[in-house]
């Protein structure tokens, strides 16, 4: 029978070396800027986004599901690939960066915006949090 520790070491992914932490196979540090953006930060920033966009779907479009998701893969894309951050990851001090810290670029961003609106990717990570979609666009999200 399976009891609820084996359950919370599942879940917890696999063991890591004792002073490891997320984001230290890419040489940002533990903590403050620069750290890779844990999931509580980076869910709100999604929310605050996701609720942005639902308005200004409802205001222009009436509300279409798949408008919603259109103006969510523009605004991620402009936003991301110009500035660094949308509207959610700004407000919730984040900043989304190249794997060795540059800008994103629109292409980056776009690849990013495509897998983000699919979700699976974005909710499959490694232990450095980091996506499917941010891998594959060769991304990280950091703390301001």
């Amino acid at each position: 029978m399976i009891d609820r520790k084996d359950l919370g070491s599942w879940l917890s992914g696999p063991p890591t070396a004792e002073g490891d932490y997320p984001g230290r196979r890419l040489g940002r540090p533990r903590t403050g800027p620069g750290s890779v953006g844990r999931p509580g930060r980076r869910v709100l920033a999604l929310c605050i986004d996701w609720a942005a966009c639902y308005a200004i779907a409802a205001a222009f479009f009436g509300g279409n599901q798949l408008a919603i998701l259109a103006v969510f893969a523009v605004e991620q894309t402009l936003l991301v690939g110009l500035a660094g951050f949308g509207l959610g990851h700004r407000l919730a001090g984040l900043r989304v960066q190249g794997v060795d810290g540059r800008p994103v670029g629109i292409l980056a961003a776009a690849i990013r915006a495509v897998l983000l609106c699919l979700l699976i990717p974005a909710v499959i990570f490694d232990v450095d949090q980091r996506g499917l979609h941010d891998k594959a666009a060769r991304t990280v999200v950091a703390r301001l």
